[in-house]
């Protein structure tokens, strides 16, 4: 029995993509190089041998090194829903010629920079190992200047985004505020009257947007009896067991949230609000999160793949983190928001939508649970980091992100497969390397624009 609901909370947990690390703090695991998928030969062979196997439900896929696997072949574990790109043609990026990308790469792969907290400086490429990156697109200036892949991806295959899809989310919501068909100052129990009798019911929609709602909720995964696990059996799209009594699925959940603190009054991150955006913005819409992705992002903008997003066992796309996209897909929705709404000359959304996001939400109720994050604040689901640079990103544990730096026309985006979850971990190798190589960017312009 013991065995039996160990292998419960793997599945469950690995279903919300927000595992916390399976190593203690004092445990080295594999560098990036020795746990490529490819080095340890998972899923290799036809068929693979029984050592070499990730399955579900009887293997914990989302366990280190497995992961660095599975966050490019989630599909082949939990039920998805499909973000169409449609039947036209795809939005050709705009590359630096190749000797010129070879050239930039080159520079990029040297550049040195020094972590938060050390004495000791690092390059740019010996980052990307610290980082466990599976894939990295930098563009500048409308030029893709640097792309490279790892492990398990490659240009053709998809990847987690986990908390990332959070920022898509937050994108729906602000355009469909800017479109006149959502009104951030209604309660949620107005345009969600299932919402009635949970402390969500008289937030106003801004304060799910922006995660200051006062709700009971608790992601400690060390604690079994925390309500990561009671949100993750309902969110299971496994069956349920005959004496399961409990919620079925991301929004009878959301019904049974309890109060805590006021709202407004501070920020916590808690997965839940962005489900809960989700509905919301499913009610006003009346289309799934999954339908306007592609209706308002994926079409528009050109995206050459289609798209997929987990889902619950009633079909609820898991609006906090069930996006798995392509690598370049996620450079056009970057260049969408640098450009505030517009790409190839086309505007997609009112540039107002990302002007309101890149104000940042209220500092003051940003708190220090993020050390590495001094001075940032939350907004529409994104981050705002307040730097010299106004800089602002998507973020995913396990190093995901879309970095958006407006002061040196640049976007970058990563997908990695880091052993711990959290980017606290990870930020000290990575938001000083996006910094410096911006500021590279910007100095080499000149050189940039004659290439």
């Amino acid at each position: 029995m013991r065995r039996l609901a160990r292998l419960k909370r793997i599945v469950l947990t690995s279903i919300l993509l927000t595992t916390t690390s399976a190593y203690g703090s004092d445990h080295v695991p594999l560098d990036a190089k020795s746990s490529d998928p490819n080095v340890m030969g998972w899923m290799q062979g036809f068929p693979p041998s029984d050592e070499k196997l990730i399955t579900q439900p009887d293997s914990n896929y989302f366990s280190f090194p497995k992961l660095r696997w599975s966050v490019c072949h989630l599909r082949e574990f939990l039920p998805t829903r499909e973000i169409s790109r449609g039947l036209g043609n795809a939005l050709p990026l705009n590359y630096l010629p190749e000797s010129d990308l070879d050239d930039m790469a080159q520079k990029i792969n040297s550049l040195s920079f020094t972590p938060l907290n050390s004495d000791l400086s690092m390059t740019w490429e010996e980052s990307l190992f610290a980082n466990y990156t599976d894939g990295i697109l930098v563009i500048h200036e409308g030029r893709v200047v640097y792309e490279r892949y790892f492990g398990c991806l490659d240009e053709y295959g998809q990847h987690a985004a986990m908390s990332m899809t959070k920022s898509v989310t937050g994108l729906l919501a602000e355009i469909l505020i800017a479109n006149g068909e959502l009104d951030e100052q209604m309660r949620v129990k107005e345009i969600v009257p299932e919402i009635a009798g949970s402390a969500f019911a008289n937030a106003t929609v801004r304060q799910v947007m922006d995660m200051t709602t006062g709700v009971a909720f608790s992601e400690d995964y060390a604690d079994p009896n925390a309500a990561i696990w009671t949100y993750s059996r309902a969110a299971s799209p496994l069956p349920k067991a005959k004496e399961y009594k409990g919620p079925n699925g991301y929004w009878e959940y959301l019904q049974t949230v309890q109060v805590e603190g006021k709202h407004g009054e501070y920020f916590h991150y808690k997965t839940i609000n962005s489900d809960m955006l989700g509905w919301i913005i499913s009610k006003v819409a009346k289309r799934s999160v999954t339908e306007l992705t592609s209706e308002l992002l994926w079409q528009p903008m050109g995206a050459e793949q289609s798209a997929y997003q987990t889902v619950d066992g009633k079909g609820v796309a898991f609006a906090g983190g069930g996006i798995s996209a392509g690598l370049r897909d996620l450079g056009r929705l970057g260049l969408l928001v640098l450009n505030e709404g517009a790409i190839n000359a086309k505007q997609v959304f009112p540039s107002h939508v990302v002007q309101s996001i890149k104000k940042g939400g209220d500092r003051a109720k940003f708190t220090n649970a993020f050390p590495t994050l001094p001075g940032a604040s939350y907004k529409s689901q994104w981050w705002v980091f307040h730097n010299e640079h106004n800089a602002f990103a998507a973020r995913g544990v396990h190093g995901q992100t879309i970095y958006i730096d407006p002061t040196a026309n640049m976007v970058l985006v990563r997908f990695a497969s880091h052993p711990k979850a959290k980017n606290g971990y990870i930020d000290p190798t990575s938001l000083p390397a996006y910094h410096a190589l911006a500021k590279l960017l910007i100095a080499n312009k000149g050189d940039s624009d004659t290439l």
